[in-house]
């Protein structure tokens, strides 16, 4: 494989680079938002998930 010079390698990164279509300040904001409520969702669920099994694991303890 044939090696890039440095200066062919920096004209590279800056083409690839030009193609990045950065989000919006309003999308950014819409999905920093939707990422929020589904961490709050998950916390909730494990949560209740958590409950229930250390329910079930003591509640089994007390029959041994």
């Amino acid at each position: 494989m044939a090696k890039t010079s440095p200066g062919e390698f920096l004209r590279q990164v800056r083409a690839e680079a030009s193609k990045v279509v950065w989000p919006t300040r309003q999308e950014t904001v819409t999905t920093a938002i939707f990422v929020a409520i589904l961490m709050v969702i998950l916390a909730l669920f494990f949560l209740g998930v958590d409950s229930l099994f250390g329910a079930v694991v003591r509640w089994l303890l007390t029959l041994a």
